[in-house]
């Protein structure tokens, strides 16, 4: 969703990945070797999220709050829901505006928009050094069990702008109920064992999320 924006993807074609190893920024092992690299490559994303708005597709989610209780799982971590308005949203892959100690999990803070970068020396009160609050590869997913809850709690289910290959996110297909309708945004073809049950919507999210409200508001 955030690619409209001018935030950079992962995964596409002149994404993040092109210019750094996932090993180097996005593991335990890389933030090991070289923290300072790691530090300044998440002091990157928050340079450039500050300089970038929320799209049409953010837009639309939160006016469906009008009509629906939209719950929001995002994979993306940046901040342009709430920018956009919408009330509750789930970060499975942690936060960018966001630190936690290395040494106590649980000590999590918002970085101020004024100094939105940390150094090496960066402590929390009990002396652990301060690290991205950010879901690395071989880590855990936290919110996984609340994302599950949710899943299949759900009335109609949305999928936007993901590719269904990266787990445990991808998973969370397995919890919705079988009566639920699932929607599926992406301009891109999008395999899954579920397509029977599935409305494919083959465009980008901003143009998507229009044409769900659509649909949505049209059977309301």
């Amino acid at each position: 969703m955030s690619a409209e924006s001018g935030i950079s993807t992962f995964r596409d074609a002149g994404g993040l990945w092109d210019q750094y190893r996932v090993e180097d920024v996005a593991t335990p092992e890389g933030w090991e070797r070289n923290p300072e690299m790691v530090l300044e490559f998440y002091a990157e994303r928050r340079r450039q999220l500050l300089s970038v708005k929320p799209n049409e597709s953010h837009f639309g989610l939160a006016r469906l709050e009008k009509y629906f209780d939209v719950r929001i799982i995002t994979q993306n971590i940046d901040n342009l829901h709430e920018k956009a308005g919408s009330s509750h949203v789930l970060h499975l892959h942690g936060e960018l505006t966001k630190v936690r100690s290395t040494y106590d999990p649980d000590y999590i803070v918002e970085l101020p928009t004024e100094a939105p970068y940390i150094q090496l020396g960066d402590k929390c009160p009990r002396g652990g050094q301060l690290r991205p609050f950010i879901v690395w590869f071989g880590e855990a997913v936290p919110a996984i069990e609340e994302a599950a809850a949710i899943s299949a709690e759900a009335d109609i289910y949305a999928v936007i702008g993901t590719s269904l290959n990266v787990y445990p996110a991808a998973g969370l297909l397995n919890y919705v109920p079988r009566g639920a309708p699932i929607f599926l945004i992406d301009p891109k073809e999008v395999t899954t064992y579920l397509s029977d049950r599935i409305t494919f919507i083959r465009q980008p999210a901003s143009t998507g999320v229009a044409e769900l409200e659509k649909l949505l508001l049209a059977k309301n």
